[in-house]
């Protein structure tokens, strides 16, 4: 029994295709934002000369990649 509220505006349908699209641009944007957070990173331990962190960082964004 579908019940409609007075002032409630309609609620869209949710298309799954759509939902599933945004997530995977969503996902996408994120894993990039990562990527270039860690080339920073990168780019800060060889200013360092931190070898440990480089290895570490670079490992990161292979698996990432």
């Amino acid at each position: 029994m579908e019940r409609n509220l007075v002032n409630t505006p309609p609620q869209p349908e949710v298309n799954v295709a759509d939902s599933e699209f945004a997530e995977m641009v969503l996902n996408k944007a994120l894993r990039n934002f990562r990527k270039e957070q860690i080339r920073k990173e990168i780019d800060q331990s060889l200013q360092d000369q931190n070898k440990e962190e480089f290895l570490r960082l670079t490992e990161e964004l292979k698996n990432i990649s």
